[in-house]
């Protein structure tokens, strides 16, 4: 493997945790899952429907995440939101994400 190609598949992986906390930070406004994917992507943190439809559900079923359907347009649309739990998780998290870039930038800091 390269190193190019070991860099894209370690930056993978340091995004898949970021993934969870971008959708409770971008959720207080309720959106349906394609248009939470085009913000997602448009922001720099790439995901597929393939991850993001799954954790949809998985973040709703935990309780973070509430939903309801839009039928007004022809085609209906699941709109997620973030709940009062799922804004404390993320409020959590934001603090937990503060703390590890400050940690990485004190050890990088060295060199």
């Amino acid at each position: 493997m390269t190193s190019e190609e070991l860099i894209l598949s370690q930056a993978q992986e340091l995004r898949r945790g970021t993934v969870v906390l971008a959708c409770l930070a971008l959720l207080d406004e309720p959106q349906y899952g394609y248009a939470l994917l085009e913000t997602l992507n448009e922001a720099g943190v790439t995901v597929d429907g393939n991850t993001l439809y799954p954790l949809l559900r998985r973040l709703e079923k935990q309780g973070l995440l509430g939903s309801e359907w839009n039928t007004d347009e022809s085609r209906p649309r699941k709109f997620y939101r973030v709940s009062p739990q799922g804004a404390q998780v993320r409020d959590g998290l934001m603090r937990e994400w503060q703390d590890l870039v400050a940690s990485i930038a004190r050890l990088t800091k060295e060199i």
